[in-house]
């Protein structure tokens, strides 16, 4: 399996070196020459625990890693660092599927690729012949960061830079970057949104002169945001798990077709949706859910993507953004693999801040339905679940919730449905308290967590147990323009 850049200048590469580039050199994205096909029947799919289909599905991608290696891969990423056994288990509640991912050490669905990526990488560049120390360069709105902060922790031959927005993530989320140790990490806030962060990263890996002067001194850039295709792969493994458990459950019939609710903002997790039903898994109607910064919603029901226009800070922060990068490899799909089409695209998204799809292009979004709940709507939700079923779900999970009830009432699809829940409810308390009022609405998020866990009966993860209690390690903030000094401060060059 070879892989090749979105917008067709780059040279194609192995996916060993497509996972330690990140990007690829014209700026666009890897993606497989193909999509594989399952090799086999849904039916057989249903004794495979989480790991065993980790490894079935992510080696049809990775096929230059060697059995040994990449097991040794997935084992060491799905582990007792999952609190549940099941890894991502679901939960029929309200109706409805709820697959959660939030069971990982940071409490949110990064965790299902970010657990694995620092071993990938690492045996990648081993693969590649590679010497010089990789710098992980990374924007997050919240979720991302200490994910990847957690898993490259530590690893030899890695350092970790993540830049996110200081006023623009919880509190719980910008304590948990706070407090990373490592001597491998470092934390940066900057003055301004997600998508500051993250075009400033994009800019930096596209900069010759700035990263030959980290050649020169012996270092090199890769992502860990989900324009990796090492992170985006092992996504498409929990939708292709969630199908064989409905199967096991008999919830569903073998080729039965299934719905899938994503909330989204940066399109990586609901791409590894549209990659899963590439490969076979029977998928009704993708259901895109965005919140106020609906840039994503707009776009699946006009084929207008326009990001000029005013940005919010909303009760669902991780999908703050405007700029969603992994919506480049949808459109390549949807333009039948044509890259001077994306390209061109993407240079209209740069320089004007708009573009249209064709008509070709849009027929095929089809597939996709797009909405948007607004912050009412998400606490409203959290209560409405909660009283149905005695069940708490977070912010981003209402989002998807809210959508997903438009979709059905406009539709009358009564398809069995698997809302992706992407984060415990443990990371947004003060949000939760708004819908359930369990605790006193002055007191500190910290406190919060506390009155969740005793008046819900829920038991507080591992991953925020004493957060509070730790030593702040990094208070660096910087403006946008003062990322690159940052980065030659934090590696001394």
């Amino acid at each position: 399996m070879l892989y090749k850049s979105t917008r067709g200048k780059g040279k194609t590469v192995t996916a060993s070196q497509a996972i330690v580039k990140g990007l690829a050199e014209d700026g666009g994205l890897y993606v497989p020459q193909e999509i594989p096909k399952l090799g086999r029947s849904l039916e057989s799919l249903i004794d495979m625990n989480y790991r065993e289909l980790a490894f079935y599905i992510m080696k049809m991608y990775f096929d230059d890693f060697s059995d040994e290696e990449l097991k040794a891969c997935v084992d060491s990423a799905y582990d007792e660092k999952f609190e549940n056994p099941l890894i991502a288990p679901l939960n029929y509640k309200a109706g409805v599927n709820f697959l959660e991912l939030y069971h990982g050490k940071t409490l949110a669905f990064k965790d299902m690729a970010l657990s694995i990526l620092p071993y990938l990488m690492k045996t990648a560049a081993k693969k590649s012949g590679i010497s010089k120390e990789i710098v992980i360069l990374t924007a997050t709105s919240g979720d991302t960061g200490k994910a990847a902060l957690e898993g490259f922790d530590s690893v030899e031959g890695t350092k970790i830079i993540v830049f996110y927005p200081k006023d623009g993530v919880s509190e719980i989320q910008r304590i948990q970057m706070a407090v990373q140790e490592g001597k491998n990490t470092f934390v940066v806030g900057i003055d301004g949104n997600f998508d500051d962060a993250q075009s400033g990263v994009k800019e930096i890996f596209a900069d010759e002169e700035f990263n030959r002067l980290l050649g020169e001194n012996g270092f090199m850039f890769s992502s860990a945001n989900s324009i990796n295709i090492g992170r985006l792969v092992p996504q498409i493994v929990y939708y292709v798990y969630s199908y064989a458990q409905l199967l096991k459950n008999g919830r569903i019939s073998s080729g039965e077709n299934i719905n899938l609710v994503v909330p989204t903002g940066n399109f990586g997790n609901i791409l590894a949706a549209y990659y899963a039903k590439c490969m076979g898994i029977p998928v009704g109607r993708l259901i895109c859910a965005s919140n106020k910064n609906k840039v994503l919603a707009d776009f699946m029901n006009t084929g207008v993507y326009d990001r000029r226009r005013e940005f919010y800070i909303t009760n669902s922060p991780s999908m703050d953004i405007l700029i969603s990068s992994n919506l480049e490899r949808f459109l390549y799909e949807l333009s039948g693999r044509n890259a001077e089409i994306v390209s061109g695209l993407m240079d209209k998204l740069k320089n004007d801040g708009v573009y249209e799809i064709n008509q070709h292009m849009k027929e095929g979004l089809q597939i996709v339905y797009g909405g948007f709940a607004s912050e009412a709507e998400t606490i409203d939700a959290i209560r409405e679940v909660y009283d149905s079923s005695n069940y708490v779900i977070d912010t981003h999970t209402a989002v998807a919730y809210v959508v997903y009830k438009n979709y059905k009432r406009e539709s009358g699809d009564g398809t069995a449905t698997v809302i992706v829940s992407t984060a415990s409810p443990f990371k947004f308390p003060k949000s939760i308290n708004e819908a359930l009022h369990f605790a006193d609405s002055d007191s500190i998020e910290f406190e919060m967590v506390e009155e969740l866990s005793r008046k819900m009966n829920l038991k507080i993860p591992k991953g925020i147990q004493g957060l509070d209690k730790k030593e702040v390690l990094h208070k660096t903030t910087c403006s946008k323009d003062g990322m690159k000094d940052v980065i030659k401060s934090f590696l001394n060059i």
